[in-house]
């Protein structure tokens, strides 16, 4: 009979399938690497059960134990189904760019969740890796199995992913491509192919942004992959190139993938998958380009597949006038974006404010272009000619101690109407294209607009 002793046995030995639909037209085929069929829907359940049996085995875990790990949902899930069929505690940390889907599933299986915010530098007390080694020491007979520098990790994808995809190709893949995350699946599989065949280039898909591609690890909206720091596990002499792909690329192709070849993908297969088809453009005949699908879309309904979600962003339009027609007719000029720093004595606030004829900044770390997760609050010209006339004193204090709240936030692919409901309750908005500020858009914005329009030109 072929019934499996228990679910654990189920992982590995996922199927491929070519990309004919996206991939049309390309001098190679491009086969996808579908991880999505393992039991807890990820590739992170090979890594999670390599990292506990070798925890088993060197007495880092026993029985009755807690699993304590920072992750973005995939690699929770692996441990947990395995904290599952071994009895084991779980506690995982996770940012507040994850999808609300992906902490219900993690809470379906038993496990305790904590949220931390994701624009803050790892060594912040607050981050999620901090929060993950305060827990491990303050929680009895707790083991963190750092996927990042866990050796199991990448060792698992050596004897198991690698091996797969070489029988799999009949030893003809010729290009291996896959997110950088932990580094794991990218460095296990690299050395196995190159061991069998030198000349397979591995090439690894990265969110713009991320350190892989040469960023600072400044927040992005894909999740899963990419890094604000070198892990332990990512062996760079095993990878021959680095593909950046942005938010937008990401998300389209994996509603692209999705709508065209039947296949359920989130966000950061999306890069993946663009990456891939860049790669192989500039192939032969002769090759054979495997991409791997690290997850299912299912985790990512309420982001990726949400067109609403999308559009809040700045990665689709919508029909008739939107905010980016707005923008567009606005006086020659005008920066697009002028924001200031926490730090930013009140005084620059207000200059900027009266260089620039702005009523309203936006208070950010970071530098341009900006992610949306760096954005702190805001400093308004009333708020701030009433603080200083009680106060003279704050004109020399930094705008954190005077700053409001965050200025909503709108999409510039959104319709006109949208923007002119937010406003009735806002002084401003925060315009986002591609997922990232790129300017504040006032009442007398739309009202120069709307001055200025034909009546047939109206919404």
């Amino acid at each position: 009979m072929e019934i499996a002793e228990s679910v654990l046995s189920l992982v590995g030995r996922t199927p491929m399938v070519k990309l004919g639909r996206v991939g049309a037209g390309l001098p190679c085929p491009v086969v996808a690497k579908l991880e999505t069929t393992n039991p807890g829907g990820s590739v992170k359940d090979r890594p999670a059960v390599a990292m506990v049996d070798a925890a088993e085995a060197a007495g880092l875990l026993r029985p009755g134990g807690t699993i304590v790990e920072p992750t973005s949902g995939n690699t929770g899930v692996g441990l947990a189904i395995v904290a599952a069929q071994r009895g084991y505690r779980c506690v995982f940390v996770m940012t507040d760019k994850v999808a609300p889907e992906k902490i219900a599933l993690l809470k379906a299986y038993g496990a305790e969740v904590m949220v931390c915010p994701v624009a803050v530098p790892p060594e912040d007390p607050a981050s999620y890796y901090s929060v993950a080694e305060r827990l491990t020491r303050e929680t009895p007979d707790a083991f963190r199995p750092n996927q990042y520098s866990n050796p199991a990790n990448p060792a698992s994808h050596e004897a198991t992913t690698g091996p797969e995809v070489w029988e799999q190709t009949g030893g003809r893949v010729t290009h291996f491509v896959a997110g950088a995350g932990t580094g794991g699946t990218i460095t296990g599989v690299g050395r196995y192919l190159k061991a069998r065949n030198p000349a397979v280039r591995i090439v690894a898909a990265d969110p713009e942004g991320s350190v892989y591609s040469g960023g600072s690890g400044r927040p992005y909206l894909v999740e899963g992959i990419g890094e604000d720091f070198w892990p332990a596990n990512y062996d760079p002499s095993v990878v021959d190139e680095v593909v950046a792909v942005s938010d937008r690329d990401s998300f389209l192709m994996a509603r692209r993938v999705t709508r065209e070849e039947g296949l359920l993908i989130g966000g950061s297969c999306g890069t993946a998958v663009a990456a891939g088809l860049r790669v192989a453009e500039r192939c032969t005949p002769d090759d054979l380009v495997v991409v791997l699908i690290p997850d299912s879309g299912r985790g990512y309904l309420s982001k990726v597949f949400n067109d609403e979600w999308l559009a809040g962003y700045g990665f689709i339009e919508s029909s008739g006038t939107t905010v980016a027609d707005v923008l567009g007719a606005r006086e020659a000029g005008i920066p697009p974006l002028v924001y200031v720093r926490p730090e930013t004595p009140v005084r620059e606030a207000v200059r900027l404010m009266h260089v620039h004829g702005l009523s309203q900044l936006p208070v950010a770390r970071g530098e341009l272009p900006l992610a949306d997760a760096e954005v702190q609050g805001a400093v308004d010209e009333l708020r701030l000619m009433e603080r200083t006339f009680v106060d003279g004193s704050l004109v020399d204090q930094p705008v954190e101690r005077v700053m409001g709240p965050r200025l909503p936030t709108v999409g510039s692919g959104q319709a006109i109407e949208l923007a002119v409901e937010l406003l009735d309750s806002a002084p401003a908005l925060i315009v986002l294209d591609g997922g990232r500020p790129c300017a504040v858009l006032s009442r007398s914005d739309v009202l120069a607009f709307l001055s200025a329009s034909q009546p047939e030109e109206l919404p």
